[in-house]
């Protein structure tokens, strides 16, 4: 039998996961909730799933597992009851914003012995996990220092800045656990500089929209981030990794990968305009590998504790931000 599914959340990124869940032959989405009746009479149009509440979903004999796509502030609670409730639990990042709240939380998902698997997708992009094959293949040698490219087509609305967290809370997060995943090493001290050069309303809300962070591990492996809201040529994506016998990139990619060549040069397409696009395949890869982590029993990977690890590199790059200081991890 496949794994039946709830989907809490019918925005955008819930449309992304309904999408992949509908799509796999092992999973079948039974039900979605949002308090908005347009978006889940949508997902519930296109896919012939149930519209319930989220309490309904709880207490369903007909769901196992749910897939938590609501606002931040709603996730750790959120985990908790479906960890009380027997539900294996697939979370958006982050689990909150608060580093004493997560760990409260996780403390519930063990003694539940519950499933529990963050949504840090992009470990799932084919062209990432081929640079993490070339590192683990030994084709560059000893991992020495990664970079890291993430740059936004433009900025999010204001209500979404006033509940994200912050960039380095909701953007950077992304690049933090990537940048776990490809050092081979936990980072033990970060330094950053942040910037308002896109719109002084994200300033006026105390983020940021401009950054760029140093991760270094206990050996001194380095990490740089470069974070933007603004890429006026389309979705900024790249990784290169250098290690001591070659280095290893992942370019960014686009909906069609041609070259034209004539009289006025070289030109290709345009890049993809955001993650929906850039990042279908890992989405559906992340979904596939949590299903069969569902149908297993395995542990699960992206785990809550990458997900704290993530929040606690954010959290000392803001400090690191706002003192100037280098911060210890």
């Amino acid at each position: 039998m496949g794994v039946r599914f709830g989907l809490l959340g019918a925005g955008r990124i819930g449309k992304v996961h309904a999408r992949a869940i509908a799509a796999n032959p092992d999973a079948t989405l039974v039900a979605v909730a949002d308090p908005l009746d347009q978006a889940a009479r949508e997902i519930s149009g296109r896919y012939g799933c149930d519209i319930r509440t989220i309490d309904a979903i709880e207490a369903a004999a007909d769901i196992d597992a749910v897939v938590i796509c609501t606002p931040t502030d709603t996730h750790a609670d959120l985990i908790e009851r479906f960890a009380r409730g027997g539900k294996a639990i697939f979370c958006e990042k982050p689990i909150d914003l608060d580093v004493p709240r997560v760990e409260a939380c996780l403390k519930v998902v063990a003694a539940e012995k519950a499933t529990l698997m963050v949504g840090f997708n992009r470990r799932f992009d084919p062209h990432f996990m081929a640079v993490r094959r070339a590192i683990d293949d030994g084709a560059i040698g000893k991992v020495e220092m990664v970079n890291i490219i993430s740059r936004d087509p433009g900025p999010p609305p204001a209500e979404y800045i006033t509940r994200s967290g912050g960039i380095f809370r909701d953007m950077t997060i992304h690049d933090f656990d990537m940048a776990r995943f490809l050092l081979g090493e936990e980072p033990v001290r970060v330094a950053a500089s942040a910037s308002v050069l896109v719109d002084p309303q994200i300033g006026a809300l105390g983020d940021y929209d401009s950054i760029s962070v140093i991760l270094t591990t206990a050996s001194g492996r380095q990490c740089v981030i470069s974070n933007s809201r603004r890429a006026t040529y389309g979705y900024d994506q790249r990784i290169e990794v250098h290690g001591s016998s070659g280095m290893v990139a992942a370019e960014n990619q686009r909906p069609v990968s041609i070259e034209v060549a004539n009289a006025k040069g070289y030109t290709r397409p345009p890049l993809h305009d955001f993650f929906m696009t850039r990042y279908l395949d890992a989405y559906a890869h992340e979904i596939a590998v949590f299903i069969a982590t569902v149908k297993t029993g395995g542990p699960a990977s992206p785990s809550g504790a990458d997900g704290l690890a993530a929040l606690r590199l954010a959290d000392a790059a803001l400090k690191a931000a706002a003192s100037g200081m280098t911060v210890d991890v």
